[in-house]
């Protein structure tokens, strides 16, 4: 089974993301952490029960990876046209403790396990060749962190909380079929449009908020 980890604002610069949350849910999210094996670096928030927002961006001042980075963020040109389109919360993780068997099939959606960091992982990430979102981010990232919850420690608690999150999509009962088979906790609600966006509803100190 797989279970709503955290969801991903991927921004062209993360003072953009770190800007569009604070114009969204009226907080300012903390740095969290650089990415030294991928060349990213994000902003954390917690959003209850396990459950967190990323602010996640291509890092200026890293190395390049040698592989294709995750969420898409090689290539710069569409994330900024997502971006100008309003398509800021566009996508999310899912965990898993059993990823290999995730994937068994699967490796066209969601690519190939990764181990990070390479020289002593701790947790692995399944990633297309290209490094693109797994069908255009309608479905999530995997992880699987081997056994060990994510620490929420060093993630921010600034009072917010995930009330609902969904998803509108061109074809939501194929999107909504694939959430079945992989029996996934806390995947978005579907509705259909023409074009894939996501909406998140957020409670924070100053009431209720939306973030898209």
């Amino acid at each position: 089974m797989l279970k709503l980890d955290h969801l991903t604002v991927i921004a062209p610069t993360l003072a953009e993301g770190v800007g569009h949350v604070r114009a969204c849910l009226d907080l300012d999210v903390p740095f969290g952490q650089r990415h030294p094996y991928m060349g990213t670096h994000n902003h954390l928030l917690q959003l209850g029960d396990g459950v967190y927002l990323e602010i996640v961006a291509l890092d200026p001042e890293g190395e390049a990876p040698g592989r294709a980075r995750w969420f898409g963020l090689d290539d710069q040109r569409q994330v900024r046209a997502d971006w100008g389109e309003g398509r800021r919360l566009r996508g999310w993780v899912a965990r898993s403790d059993a990823i290999d068997a995730v994937l068994a099939g699967r490796g066209g959606i969601f690519g190939r396990k990764v181990a990070f960091p390479a020289n002593d992982p701790t947790f692995d990430f399944a990633i297309p060749d290209d490094g693109s979102l797994p069908l255009d981010g309608a479905a999530p990232s995997l992880i699987d962190r081997r056994g060990k919850p994510r620490s929420m420690a060093g993630i921010a608690d600034l009072g917010a909380r995930l009330r609902g999150f969904s998803l509108a999509h061109p074809q939501p009962e194929t999107v909504a079929a694939l959430y079945r088979e992989l029996a996934v906790e806390g995947a978005p609600a579907l509705t259909q449009a023409q074009r894939l966006r996501y909406h998140a509803q957020i409670e924070t100190p100053a009431g209720p908020k939306e973030l898209t």
